[in-house]
């Protein structure tokens, strides 16, 4: 997207990508709604995860697409200002559901004899709706800050969705108060969820090297495995675009890292729960089993 070609092969790559992790993610959250057994705490944060995800590349994805095919094609001022806000609400509820379920997973872990009295539907819908209150005040307030902002009238962004760098950039005013501000709210929005995180799984390990056999760390691994995995690929990512020194920017590098967790997170993360968990790969096989069988008459 660098030039004022169009990419009709990426374009299609990068719609094959959209349309499966829409389809995805849609699945997901039917199959965990639909299957009685995934009416479990795990599976509920799993189902809303789903569903940002969804929300999260329906923001940034479309864009992306316009972009390829009409490179040159401005987005205005007010359509940056709302796609960022919705952007960040969504990348932070999506890290504090992350949070939650590895919360979620070191009770399941730690104390599995009183899972079901710490972790009860109304504790879990709090926490659900934490993240998003939480996720909404602080975009707000990051879209307040950056809008009060001086702008030139007319500017292209090189970029293909508006984020904070991005309208910083752009910014003609001082930024350094606002940048300082925002830098530091963000600081603490990322490495809140992360260290709740950590925490979870240090709580998680120790657990593991106290279990006796071999076949009780194993059961841990696979019930906290693909958790793990999803963590990694979504704060790495974020952490190298959002987190590093000024003299290692590279606009060409901050399009590629924030592909990685706008577009390839989401996608991935259907997949690697689906094909790393028995109960939604059953559930999934016997939701298509029914949709392919006949109607009776």
């Amino acid at each position: 997207m660098d030039g004022p070609d169009a990419h009709p092969l990426l374009f299609l790559l990068f719609l094959g990508v959209y349309l499966f992790s829409a389809l995805g993610n849609l699945s997901m959250v039917v199959v965990v709604r639909s299957a009685v057994a995934l009416h479990s705490p795990m599976y509920y944060f799993l189902g809303h995860l789903s569903l940002v995800d969804v929300c999260f590349t329906t923001i940034t994805v479309p864009r992306l697409l316009i972009g390829l095919l009409h490179p040159g094609q401005a987005i205005s001022f007010q359509g940056c200002f709302a796609q960022m806000y919705f952007f960040v609400a969504l990348g932070i509820t999506e890290s504090y559901l992350l949070a939650a379920m590895s919360y979620d997973r070191a009770v399941a872990v730690c104390r599995p004899l009183h899972y079901g009295a710490i972790m009860t539907p109304g504790r879990c819908a709090a926490l659900v709706g934490a993240s998003w209150a939480v996720a909404h005040l602080h975009s707000l307030l990051h879209t307040l800050l950056i809008s009060a902002l001086s702008y030139p009238a007319s500017a292209s962004v090189r970029h293909f969705f508006c984020d904070v760098t991005v309208m910083l950039s752009l910014a003609t005013s001082d930024i350094s108060a606002a940048k300082t501000a925002i830098f530091s709210e963000g600081l603490a929005v990322v490495l809140t969820p992360l260290l709740l995180v950590s925490l979870s799984y240090a709580h998680i390990f120790v657990a593991v090297l106290g279990a006796r056999s071999a076949e009780g760390r194993r059961r841990v691994f696979s019930t906290c495995g693909a958790h793990l995995v999803v963590v990694s690929l979504f704060f790495g990512s974020v952490l190298s675009v959002y987190f590093r020194p000024s003299s290692a920017y590279s606009a060409r590098y901050d399009r590629l890292a924030s592909v990685v967790y706008a577009v390839v997170t989401p996608t991935l993360n259907p997949v690697i729960y689906s094909l790393r968990n028995k109960e939604v790969k059953g559930a999934l096989k016997r939701g298509f089993r029914w949709t392919a069988a006949p109607q009776a008459l």
